[in-house]
């Protein structure tokens, strides 16, 4: 397991089209991920322990970011002959177990996660309404350890600043996590 950092945070990147699968059968785009003040993009995956240790904050944060308009879609780029956690089964199985309030999408042919730019499990592209980059960082201090009660969700608070000015926070923390598990 190779554990990289995001890159800082390419303001105004325009948010990048995709035609990709959802463990709910359905074929998604990206206009039909999109809220009204913005979406946050997410590429995660089943296997990642940076990703396991997250994924009840990841479902709250949804929760509450699509009250404010932000709506959110998980993008799962793994090779999953790597991981067989990694599986389009095992995506229907973690999505339900968890019921994530998002479309959790494979990308198989990875191609969404390098037109992206993603590097890591987790990675987080956050846009305003008109689709443009306003944050590319972590959820929150607590990376695989748990952390003191109360730690700041700055991943929520961008994304909430991004609902109500369409602008990110200037200084951002890269989001760190296991490397995307590339084809040959």
């Amino acid at each position: 397991m190779v554990s990289l950092e995001t890159p800082v945070c390419d303001f105004g990147t325009p948010a990048v089209d995709f035609a990709l699968p959802g463990v709910d059968g359905k074929q998604w785009l990206l206009a039909d991920c999109r809220g009204d003040r913005g979406l946050l993009v997410m590429f995660i995956c089943n296997h990642c322990p940076y990703v396991k240790s997250v994924r009840d904050r990841i479902v709250r944060d949804a929760l509450e970011l699509k009250m404010l308009g932000i709506n959110s879609v998980a993008i799962m780029s793994n090779d999953p002959s790597l991981y067989e956690e990694d599986s389009f089964e095992n995506m229907i199985r973690i999505a339900e177990e968890y019921q994530f309030p998002f479309p959790y999408l494979l990308d198989e042919s990875q191609a969404s996660a390098k037109a992206y730019g993603a590097v890591c499990t987790p990675d987080f592209f956050g846009y305003n309404a008109n689709l443009r980059l306003q944050y590319r960082g972590r959820l929150d201090a607590r990376r695989k350890e748990a952390a003191a009660a109360g730690v700041k969700r700055e991943l929520f608070e961008a994304m909430r600043q991004v609902a109500e000015t369409g602008k990110g926070p200037e200084e951002q923390i890269p989001s760190m996590g296991c490397s995307i598990k590339w084809k040959a």
